[in-house]
C-alpha cells in the first residue's frame, strides 16, 4: 500500500500489530518500502449484498469500501485497544459472529479499513 505518512504506517503495522519486518529498501531518490510478514493470506471475494451483510453484522451500518483487510489476532479486544492507542480509529467494538469469530473494525493508518478477528473455533 502507498501511504502519505510512511513512518506512522510502519509503526502501526510493525510495532502495534506486531508484524515482523522481513526487509526494507530505499530507492535512489530516497523513497522507502518495508516488507512486513502478515502470516498466511487469503483473498475473499464477495458481492455488494454480502459486504452489506457483514458491515451490518459487525458495525451496524455500511462502512467498508471495495477493500477491507482482516488480520487474525490472539486476543481481539486487547489488539483492538492497542490498535486505537497506536493510531487507528475505532469504527466498531468487537462482536461475536455466527461463524465463530470475534471481529472488530478500525480505520488504520494508510487509509486502510481493517478487521481484527479472533477465531473462537481454534482458540484454546
Amino acid at each position: 500500500m502507498t501511504v502519505a505518512d510512511y513512518d506512522a504506517a510502519v509503526a502501526f503495522y510493525r510495532d502495534v500489530l506486531g508484524m515482523p519486518e522481513s526487509a526494507e529498501y530505499v530507492s535512489e531518490d530516497g523513497g522507502r518500502v518495508v516488507i512486513l510478514e502478515a502470516g498466511r493470506a487469503t483473498l475473499e471475494i464477495g458481492d455488494s449484498p454480502h459486504a452489506r451483510y457483514i458491515d451490518e453484522l459487525e458495525v451496524g451500518r455500511r462502512v467498508s469500501g471495495p477493500v477491507r483487510v482482516a488480520f487474525q489476532v490472539d486476543r481481539v479486544d486487547a489488539a483492538t485497544s492497542a490498535a486505537v492507542e497506536g493510531g487507528a480509529q475505532l469504527v466498531a467494538d468487537a462482536v461475536d459472529t455466527p461463524w465463530g469469530s470475534r471481529n472488530s473494525r478500525l480505520d488504520a493508518p494508510g487509509e486502510l479499513h481493517l478487521t481484527l478477528f479472533e477465531d473462537r473455533n481454534t482458540a484454546g
